[in-house]
């Protein structure tokens, strides 16, 4: 009940300036027990249906997209807002700054952002540092992982497979990050001519991980909304081939379908929130059919509570996850998108 004054609070503040004190605030709440334990009773659902998917039994359907927490700083806090699972990142190898500021924009009448972010982050050897430690129960832990923007294309492979050699003993999935649009040429790795080169490698990579290991390293791939049709299947297909595990879809979106005409709409970057909920429950549907159940599929984009959770469930996702929506309907979203899928088991 609190939260619409709360945002309103952060709403008058820059948007990654709000975001640092949002994320500094939990991470310290999430250090204390006794505030972490008083959060986790207010927003967890206990009695939630838990799923297992890529050999892993997560315990609840919704979690925490990659982009809202980069760097480790908050997720042992996050993860007692209710998350089945919480997706860190996008990490690169070396740390970045990513594109100039201002790179985040709000558009709150369309509950919708834009950003052209950039992968800015401290890197591979600061995140690692922070999965160390105790590790709160229950949550399931996914690293997304991306390329450097100095990489040349035709190595991205290299950067993919570094991170995954530092990740994969930490984390329980991995999330291949080749659909964001806000760095340069990042998305032609979409197109079969660089993806099977470098899924192939990361399949390699993680066939000699899992031997060392001794456990299975899921590894899945992040698509995005823009592609064409053809785009679209022969990814699927080129993921499929590669023996890899999943597929999030998606992204955000460089289309500008339900905010024409907004002030802050010729903003470059990628769009998400609302407006980018149908397009990417459209995308969800187009995979799952082209897929015929050869591989889970985490739906993200535009979740901004209930309805569209199950919208992207009812598209044939597996799990969901949830970034925008938790920044305009705040913390209670999973406790209400949880309760919805509940009380429809139920009703069902």
């Amino acid at each position: 009940m609190l939260y619409p004054l709360t945002r309103s609070l952060f709403f008058r503040l820059e948007p990654e300036n709000a975001h640092a004190l949002a994320l500094k605030a939990i991470a310290h709440a999430g250090a204390i027990p006794p505030l972490r334990a008083a959060l986790a009773a207010q927003y967890s659902v206990r009695d939630a249906e838990p799923v297992e998917v890529f050999g892993i039994s997560f315990p609840n359907r919704v979690g925490l997209a990659a982009g809202y927490d980069k760097d480790g700083e908050g997720w042992r806090g996050l993860a007692a807002l209710g998350f089945g699972h919480i997706e860190l990142g996008t990490v690169t190898p070396e740390p970045q700054l990513g594109n100039p500021r201002p790179r985040v924009f709000r558009l709150p009448e369309k509950r919708s952002l834009i950003n052209r972010m950039g992968f800015p982050g401290r890197g591979a050897q600061w995140l690692s540092k922070r999965l160390g430690g105790s590790r709160p129960g229950g949550v399931v832990l996914g690293v997304n992982i991306g390329k450097q923007k100095s990489t040349p294309l035709e190595n991205a492979v290299d950067d993919y497979t570094v991170l995954m050699d530092v990740f994969a003993p930490l984390a329980d999935y991995l999330a291949i990050n080749i659909s964001s649009p806000n760095t340069p040429g990042l998305r032609q790795l979409q197109e079969r001519h660089f993806l099977s080169g470098l899924l192939g490698g990361a399949s390699a990579r993680k066939e000699l991980l899992e031997q060392h290991l001794g456990r299975r390293v899921p590894v899945l791939v992040k698509l995005a909304p823009d592609l064409e049709p053809d785009q679209l299947k022969t990814a699927v297909d080129v993921i499929v081939e590669s023996g890899l595990d999943g597929i999030i879809a998606t992204n955000t979106t460089i289309a500008r379908h339900g905010v024409e005409g907004h002030p802050k709409a010729g903003e470059e970057g990628g769009l998400s929130g609302a407006a980018l909920s149908e397009l990417s429950t459209e995308i969800i549907a187009k995979i799952v059919n082209h897929l015929r159940g050869a591989l889970p599929v985490i739906g993200v984009g535009g979740i901004m509570g209930a309805k569209e959770a199950r919208d992207k469930l009812d598209a044939g996702a597996t799990l969901v996850q949830v970034f925008t929506g938790l920044i305009y309907a705040g913390p209670g979203i999973v406790k209400e998108i949880l309760g919805d899928l509940r009380d429809g088991n139920a009703a069902g």
